[in-house]
Order: structure tokens, then sequence, then C-alpha cells
């Protein structure tokens, strides 16, 4: 299964005084309605689109009620859910004021081995464009054409960072991107 990624220009917070760094993105499509969805998931089986979203609907309801509870909720094949937080600390435990002192409560969601394995196992990337100064460019070739830029010697895919840019991907721990 091949993944599309756009290529975006971005600066390290952390040092803006270097030059910015390309860096790929997931080009995400929209989601499916969730009456696409329901009917793409059953299709070939003898469970109704409506079954499942009615299905769907009742976790939803179901998962913030018992992280608000306190539980971690686990749907098998999928993950599981927990709530967490930050807090402050304070030296004399009477001292301690949750209201005041816990902050940023979140919700975490860890993927279930099988379907990190699934989605994961396979996956290739295929550039699908540049997205530059809000200027989407459908292509990679695009991009260098519009710029007036040389295109790579045959054989090369161009994806490896020749584009003269000195550090291609990777320099920076296996091409991390600061944000995200």
């Amino acid at each position: 299964m091949s993944v599309n990624y756009k290529l975006v220009q971005r600066k390290n917070p952390l040092k803006k005084d270097e030059p910015a760094k390309w860096y790929a993105t997931p080009n995400s499509a929209k989601p499916l309605s969730p009456k696409a969805l329901t009917r793409a998931a059953t299709a070939n089986t003898t469970t109704a689109p409506i079954e499942l979203e009615s299905a769907m609907e009742l976790l939803a309801a179901f998962i913030p009620q018992q992280l608000q509870q306190g539980h971690t909720v686990n749907v098998p094949g999928m993950g599981s859910f927990r709530l967490t937080f930050k807090s402050d600390g304070v030296e004399d435990i009477n001292k301690f004021n949750a209201g005041q002192m816990i902050k940023s409560p979140r919700i975490v969601f860890t993927p279930a081995k099988e379907l990190k394995e699934k989605t994961l196992q396979g996956l290739s990337f295929e550039n699908s464009g540049v997205l530059e100064n809000k200027i989407n460019y459908a292509s990679l070739a695009d991009y260098r054409k519009a710029k007036g830029l040389p295109t790579p010697a045959p054989g090369g895919s161009g994806t490896g960072g020749g584009s003269g840019s000195g550090g291609g991907t990777g320099s920076g721990g296996q091409g991390e991107n600061p944000l995200g």
C-alpha cells in the first residue's frame, strides 16, 4: 500500500538561525462520511451498515463515560484509550490543590499491536506534490519546472534529497519533522 505525502519547507523552531529544510508530511485525504465508512467497512459481510453505525455511536458514547470514571478502555483489535494529565508538584502533601495543580487533561490512544502491524506492514511512500507559500504543486516535477530547477538524472527517483539542499533527509534523526 502506498501512502501519499507532500514536501513542505519548515524551519526548526529550536534552531531558527538555520535554513529551512524540506519535510515529508502525510497528504491526508478527506475522511469518509459516516455512511460511506459503514458501507465500505461492512462490504462482503452479513453486518448491515446501520448496525455498524449504531455500534460506533454506542462506543463513542461509552468511551468518555469510562474514561471519566478512571478506566482504560480497550477496544479489541484497535487499541486502548486512557485519560492522562500534567500536574504541578508540592513539597507538602497538605498543600496539593487538584483544581489548581492538575492541568492539560487529554486522551491518549495506543493502537493495538495487530492494528499497527496490519497498517504498517508493506507500506511505501509516494510523493504527491509540494506545498510552498500556500501554493500546492501537483508533483515534484511540476515544482521543479515552476522553479526552474534541474531534473534529476535518469534512474534517480528524486525522493532522496538530491535537490541540492545539502543534507537531504536523515541528517536530523531519520528525517524527523520538528513540528510534528
